[in-house]
């Protein structure tokens, strides 16, 4: 077998002729190794491209995850702030619950060992196995609020205890009938002005001028508010607490049985109805439905 190539070379025509078995050889090398040199060329062109394309790829990923990083930084920037303001807030209040509660103690002459708020609030139990180690923020979180919820309940115990001893105070017979006038006559034996003998008077007389205001002593609700034998016109009022007071000799009687009156509030205007000999108001606390002496009462101001 003969292979030819033709050619030209510096214009003249060029003939070679291959007809050995080792030149065919040696030519089919060569064109193997050219073959074979441009499929690596373009495998390797290939292979490039291919790989700068995912680099591309992938650089873009990292910027994405750059930017979501950094949102998210300032995101939780943004709620690390509003944490840290709602703590201060929070241990804000917590001092001034203390505050507030130590101050109501002192006033109200309480146990300051029943109601302490200085000291941290008492708590405790096992500690759970699977328990796992929190944010520093949830931990200060979860002890404030455990802080409020103690002080919020002695709060309460504390608001319920000086409300009933207020209720207490205000229920519990204090001071004068009147507004103006004075003291005709005291708790005792004394001599009956229409007997003329000695004679066991239940209550205390105030006189003053006919038509003048009479109040109550406390808190209460009218029991009786009519005539009644030797009181001429009686306002009884039931304090609770076994207390009661009777309000006697009235001209005009301004309350009805039933109605709720507060200390000071004015009841009826000054007479000399019943058994009376001027304007005066007959004044009496009972006690369990017996009459007391209202002299330590009205000292009460």
């Amino acid at each position: 077998m003969n292979i030819i190539f033709v050619g030209k070379f510096k214009g003249k025509p060029v003939r070679c002729q291959l007809d050995g078995s080792r030149q065919l050889i040696a030519c089919t090398a060569i064109i193997s190794l050219f073959a074979g040199l441009l499929v690596s060329a373009g495998y390797w062109y290939g292979t490039t491209n291919a790989a700068v394309s995912q680099l591309v790829e992938l650089e873009q990923d990292v910027l994405e995850q750059k930017v979501l990083i950094h949102e998210a930084r300032q995101s939780a920037g943004s709620e690390l702030d509003a944490l840290a303001a709602r703590l201060g807030k929070m241990q804000a209040n917590v001092i001034r619950l203390n505050a507030l509660g130590q101050r109501l103690v002192k006033v109200a002459k309480l146990d300051s060992k029943e109601f302490d708020f200085k000291s941290s609030p008492s708590y405790g139990g096992p500690a759970s196995k699977d328990s796992v180690a929190r944010v520093d923020f949830v931990n200060v979180i979860a002890n404030l609020d455990k802080q409020l919820s103690s002080r919020e309940d002695q709060l309460d115990v504390l608001e319920d205890v000086i409300m009933n001893r207020q209720l207490k105070r205000e229920s519990k017979p204090r001071g004068r009938p009147i507004l103006k006038g004075w003291t005709s006559s005291y708790f005792g034996k004394r001599t009956d002005p229409f007997s003329g003998k000695l004679a066991m008077h239940k209550g205390m007389d105030f006189a003053g001028k006919e038509g003048s205001e009479i109040i109550a002593v406390a808190n209460g609700v009218v029991t009786w508010a009519g005539d009644r034998y030797g009181y001429g016109h009686l306002v009884e009022i039931n304090h609770g607490n076994g207390y009661t007071t009777r309000y006697g000799h009235n001209a005009k009687l301004l309350v009805e049985v039933g109605d709720s009156v507060e200390k000071g509030q004015v009841i009826s205007k000054m007479g000399s109805t019943g058994r009376s000999t001027g304007p005066h108001v007959h004044f009496e606390v009972l006690k369990n439905d017996r009459q007391i002496d209202p002299t330590r009462f009205v000292a009460l101001r």
